[in-house]
């Protein structure tokens, strides 16, 4: 029997489906662009420090946070699927190389469709157990993703002004 996506537990499933107001090729751009990355990833008072990809199924990416207190957080992980400005799907299961992380969290599936002037842009993010989901909705998962995401949409709209 094959699993398809509407089979997932949903109470291990975080998920962020939003309108942004900008073209959905520069929304992507923002996600698989390292120097743009930096710029919106991360909610203040969070920075991100740094941001390494190899934007191709089984290339790897490294993302550092840092944390208002100067705490360095690094976050490598591979990906798994990459549909040029379409989908990137991206796991902390491995690390460079395919080597097994330590603690696999979290699955990350991206989708961006066009949607009038701007871009469908769905993030779906799938935990290992319901006590990671759990954990990261705790952790602040909408508001942090959600700040993020209009922290994107700023980086990509300004991108547009700049063309």
């Amino acid at each position: 029997m094959t699993m398809t996506t509407s089979d997932f537990p949903a109470e291990r499933e975080l998920v962020i489906d939003r309108y942004v107001d900008a073209p959905r090729d520069l929304v992507w751009r923002c996600w698989t662009d390292p120097e743009l990355l930096v710029k919106w990833f991360t909610p203040a008072p969070w920075k991100t420090r740094s941001a390494s990809m190899d934007v191709r199924a089984g290339g790897s990416s490294m993302v550092v946070m840092e944390s208002p207190e100067g705490e360095l957080f690094p976050n490598p992980g591979i990906y798994l699927e990459v549909v040029e400005g379409e989908k990137l799907v991206f796991t902390d299961a491995y690390t460079e190389a395919w080597a097994p992380s330590e603690k696999p969290f979290m699955t990350g599936i991206l989708t961006f469709a066009d949607e009038g002037k701007g871009t469908r842009y769905r993030a779906v993010v799938r935990h290992w157990s319901v006590e990671d989901s759990k954990r990261h909705e705790e952790m602040g998962f909408h508001d942090g993703w959600g700040k993020a995401t209009d922290q994107l949409e700023e980086t990509a709209k300004s991108l547009a002004a700049d063309a």
